[in-house]
């Protein structure tokens, strides 16, 4: 039986370029959906599942780490490899940590991202040649293999707060999500007051400092 795999990257140039490596080197894998978001993702979830799921760490609406977070919830089973254009060891925690058995860059070889699948599905852990320094046990030894979250914000508040670092107006994010414009001035309001922080700039920065964004 072929290993069914889905790609969440909101570059469909990546997509493409991960459907022919399988297309060549992946016979025993095939593409079974191409999302383009996190919330894509975890929409197609709830009525579908794959063995394996080819997520980039940083997308609009909702990043990697959130979505696999979030999508473990739906299917607890779910095997997840990161897609990231970094290779920096807070990427690699953050992704591990969230709960993704596999980490690879994309400038990785084709072999490396059929070996990920593959290792992945097998039920292993695949950190790519990049990242491989990074030891897995020892970031799950120190966490327990659970993101703990001291902010206290909920799940809609991560997703605004991932679209105020990105740039997106609090009328563009009440597009977004089909809300009120007074919902997001809300969401917003909660965000600066848990986190203490009164400007844009310094949301932008907490953003980007714990990979809630990435630009």
């Amino acid at each position: 039986m072929s290993i069914k795999v889905v790609l969440a990257d909101d570059h469909a140039i990546v997509r493409d370029g991960v459907c022919a490596v399988l297309g060549r080197k992946g016979k025993d894998m095939q593409v079974v959906a191409e999302l383009s978001n996190g919330k894509e993702l975890l929409d197609w979830c709830a009525k579908n599942t794959a063995d394996v799921y080819v997520v980039d760490i940083s997308m609009p609406v909702l990043n990697g780490i959130e979505t696999t977070e979030r999508l473990l919830k739906i299917q607890p089973e779910a095997k997840v490899v990161i897609l990231s254009m970094y290779d920096d060891r807070i990427s690699v925690e953050k992704a591990l940590k969230a709960g993704a058995k596999g980490f690879i860059v994309k400038v990785s070889t084709a072999d490396e991202i059929v070996d990920a699948i593959r290792e992945v599905s097998n039920g292993r852990f695949y950190l790519c040649s990049k990242v491989s320094k990074y030891i897995v046990q020892g970031f799950l030894g120190r966490s327990g293999g659970r993101k703990r979250d001291i902010t206290g914000l909920t799940p809609k508040e991560k997703e605004v707060l991932q679209l105020i670092a990105e740039g997106y107006s609090s009328k563009q994010i009440a597009k977004t999500f089909n809300l009120s414009l007074n919902t997001i001035h809300v969401h917003r309001n909660n965000i600066m007051k848990k986190l203490n922080i009164h400007k844009q700039a310094e949301l932008v920065r907490y953003a980007l400092k714990e990979g809630i964004a990435q630009l």
